[in-house]
């Protein structure tokens, strides 16, 4: 079954956010599933990082809008985006029909498209007050999920938004093996069982 992921990313971008869940989920093609597929999505062909690394983006936000999952990534300019009806009006998103994930700022951009609701959220401690000024009840945790929307917090936190992503559309197995390949030597049971127990798999 084919299955594509587009990781929305914008100018001032978190490069952990992104390009941590980019490497990860981009670890189920290596294996060699011609049917996976992971996009940095973008309003504009390039985007250039909150440390200066400027990436090509492979798709835009209109196609982002047909993926089966999507990824809001965060940055430094995140409350810009939130504001900008140019950019907002682009992104169409239905968690009826698709996963939705969120990281760190990106679930400041998630309320302004209506998708959190009167659900609890996570974000990391820099955006929490305007996070909560958006109305969202922000919880003290690195990840949570209900139904198709999670949300996480924290920049390292994109690993439990990877692994779940893995696990909602390729199994356990797969999530389990993505996690134990990128875990430190030495910890990787550790590692593992920390992140299946955060997004709610069975422990190894």
């Amino acid at each position: 079954m084919k299955e594509h992921i587009a990781i929305l990313t914008f100018d001032g971008f978190n490069e952990l956010d992104s390009l941590i869940a980019y490497g990860m989920l981009s670890r189920i093609s290596l294996l060699g599933d011609t049917d996976w597929r992971v996009s940095i999505a973008s309003p504009t062909p390039r985007v250039t990082s909150m440390n200066g690394l400027t990436i090509d983006t492979h798709i835009d936000l209109h196609e982002a809008n047909s993926a089966d999952a999507v990824l809001i990534g965060s940055g430094m300019k995140t409350r810009e985006v939130g504001n900008d009806a140019s950019i907002m009006g682009q992104i169409k998103l239905d968690s009826q029909k698709q996963l939705i994930v969120s990281q760190c700022s990106g679930t400041f951009l998630m309320a302004k498209l209506g998708l959190i609701g009167k659900t609890p959220a996570c974000t990391d401690t820099t955006s929490k007050p305007w996070v909560q000024a958006a109305g969202v009840n922000v919880l003290n945790q690195a990840f949570y999920a209900n139904g198709n929307i999670a949300t996480a917090g924290g920049c390292l936190s994109a690993q439990y938004v990877s692994a779940w992503l893995i696990l909602r559309l390729r199994g356990l197995e797969q999530a389990t093996e993505a996690l134990r390949y990128f875990a430190p030597v030495g910890e990787k049971d550790e590692y593992v069982n920390r992140a299946l127990t955060h997004i709610g798999g069975a422990r190894v």
